[in-house]
């Protein structure tokens, strides 16, 4: 039999993009880069010598990091952990260079000073490191790599419950109580619902599977 496939796009009905979480790019705090650009021209200086470790394969981060590593021309190492736990412990062991991780788990570390964040990937700079600037600020100017949560419904579900689910989630997105829960865990309330986020989605469908495919980027 014929295995029938899916395809992400027509298999479901976006219905909003809820929840948003900035990526950051760190390194430890003896290390001796301040920002993206040292990072960068040491990876230069030094082809395949310094490492940059993230949950993967194959996840958003893993993109995120090939295409920061094409823009910029550099020849670093990626290395995949199992999760951001132990990518952020192999970096405070000094085993890796850098983690590109969530804020989240990063923000005691980045507090404490046992971490050092170089840049967001994020397109705007984020609430609770307005110091910190966005890799497109630091020369890459279409650069936006976003950790996600969003709802879908399946296929043919009927506009009329699509726009009714868009409407509660995105009331709730903009309560106070909702937006604040979120803030204090490092994440932005978004609430973007309907063609808005179809297009995102669609954007970001062809952006990824470019770098999936010139990366030959697989899941394991």
């Amino acid at each position: 039999m014929k295995k029938v496939g899916y395809d992400p796009l027509t298999s479901f009905e976006p219905v909003c993009y809820l929840v948003s979480s900035p990526g950051v790019i760190v390194v430890n705090s003896a290390s001796p880069y301040r920002t993206l650009k040292d990072l960068l021209d040491a990876a230069r200086a030094r082809p395949g010598a310094l490492t940059l470790a993230s949950v993967g394969p194959a996840t958003a981060q893993h993109i995120g990091f090939e295409r920061l590593r094409r823009a910029a021309n550099v020849d670093m190492t990626y290395v995949p952990y199992s999760g951001g736990a132990p990518a952020i412990n192999a970096l405070l062991g000094g085993h890796v260079t850098a983690v590109f991780a969530e804020y989240a788990p990063l923000a005691a570390h980045i507090r404490a000073g046992t971490l050092r964040a170089l840049v967001t990937t994020s397109r705007t700079r984020i609430e609770p490191l307005p110091d910190l600037p966005t890799v497109a600020e630091s020369g890459y100017d279409d650069y936006e790599v976003d950790l996600w949560w969003s709802l879908f419904a399946p296929a043919k579900t009927p506009p009329q419950t699509v726009a009714q689910l868009a409407s509660w989630f995105t009331a709730a997105m903009k309560a106070p109580d909702v937006k604040a829960k979120l803030a204090a865990q490092g994440f932005s309330a978004v609430g973007m619902c309907g063609a808005d986020f179809a297009a995102l989605l669609r954007k970001q469908y062809d952006d990824y599977g470019r770098v999936i495919r010139t990366a030959d980027i697989k899941a394991q």
